[in-house]
């Protein structure tokens, strides 16, 4: 039987600028343009404060900051634009920025904002890592590692250099390349999980004995990170074959986090590949109670009841996949089957 396991991984800058009336004769050219209440108290006491200090830049990337969280992107970004312009000595300013246009998907501009904080900040380590990881992230590769070479060129140990470096060439498909990379990140801060976890995978992916020490690094500096347990029950179901090891990782994280689905679910597909159909059942069975919306989970409940001889049980499960999904092809062919 087949597993399918869930796995948990610049042409120009353009500022603009809000049109501000001609203020009236009792107002200072200074002062700020009146605005609405937001109703969100700590936004509006900055609002207040802007008023008595409009030159005040660190007002401004407060309520912009403010304004992020509570994702009103505009506003935000409309503040940060007025915080840099009235202070552009502050490299966290431009990086805020820029994170308010990437998560408003305009990539473009965030880029831009990186590009030029990167002119403005030349030899800041910081800021020259956050532009090659935006240049990772729009897959302009070339221009990552030209961005990480400058900083090789000041800092040559640097861990979190060596770390991009290995993501860059994972995806430029430079296997080689990447596991130095990453190794080297490690020899420099052997407390980089990150790296270790890819680290591992690579390994894995040559079915190196190697990927599972690499996993128990990244497990000692954190036990019970899910995310690097789950790496490693992949490895052990699907390069390794031990089902067993898998399953009893997938119940660590249960006992971590119950909510966890895919833990139910990944340890249910590894019974039926036991053969230990009754198990299966019940782990696909938490499954669905944790994710009800999951038919994925349903159909294998349902396969599992099916394997049982419990055909009523089988049968209401694949009908409700195709509540979810008419077009979910198994589901059809178990409703077919059983309804002969």
């Amino acid at each position: 039987m087949n597993r399918f396991i869930f796995l948990l991984y610049s042409a120009f800058f353009a500022f603009f600028a809000c049109k501000e009336n001609t203020p009236p004769a009792n107002q200072s050219p200074v002062d700020p343009p009146v605005v609405q209440y937001s109703g969100n108290p700590a936004i509006d006491k900055l609002t207040d404060e802007i008023a008595q200090s409009p030159s005040n830049a660190s007002l401004y990337a407060a309520r912009g900051a403010a304004w992020y969280e509570n994702e009103n992107y505009d506003e935000g970004i409309a503040d940060m634009e007025k915080a840099i312009s009235l202070d552009s000595t502050r490299a966290g300013y431009y990086h805020l920025l820029a994170d308010m246009y990437l998560d408003y998907y305009k990539s473009l501009k965030a880029l831009h904002t990186m590009e030029k904080a990167a002119a403005t900040f030349p030899k800041r380590i910081p800021t020259l890592l956050k532009l090659a990881e935006f240049q990772f992230i729009l897959k302009q590769y070339n221009d990552a590692l030209f961005t990480l070479e400058r900083i090789r060129a000041i800092d040559p140990q640097n861990a979190e250099m060596f770390f991009m470096f290995g993501r860059v060439f994972k995806d430029m498909n430079r296997m080689d390349e990447a596991a130095n990379a990453f190794q080297s990140a490690v020899e420099n801060d052997p407390d980089h999980a990150d790296a270790w976890v890819h680290l591992a995978q690579l390994m894995a992916d040559k079915k190196s004995p190697l990927a599972e020490r690499y996993f128990d690094n990244a497990l000692r500096l954190d036990s019970n990170n899910i995310g690097v347990l789950h790496a490693k029950a992949y490895y052990l179901s699907n390069t390794m074959n031990d089902l067993r090891g898998a399953i009893e990782i997938y119940k660590k994280i249960n006992t971590i986090n119950p909510q966890y689905t895919a833990g139910y679910y990944n340890t249910g597909l590894l019974y039926l590949d036991m053969d230990s159909i009754a198990r299966a059942y019940k782990s696909f069975d938490l499954a669905v109670q944790f994710a009800p919306q999951s038919p994925d989970a349903y159909y294998h409940r349902g396969m599992a009841a099916e394997m049982m001889g419990n055909k009523k049980q089988a049968l209401a499960d694949y009908k409700t996949v195709l509540n979810f999904d008419p077009d979910f092809a198994s589901a059809i062919e178990g409703v077919k089957r059983l309804q002969k």
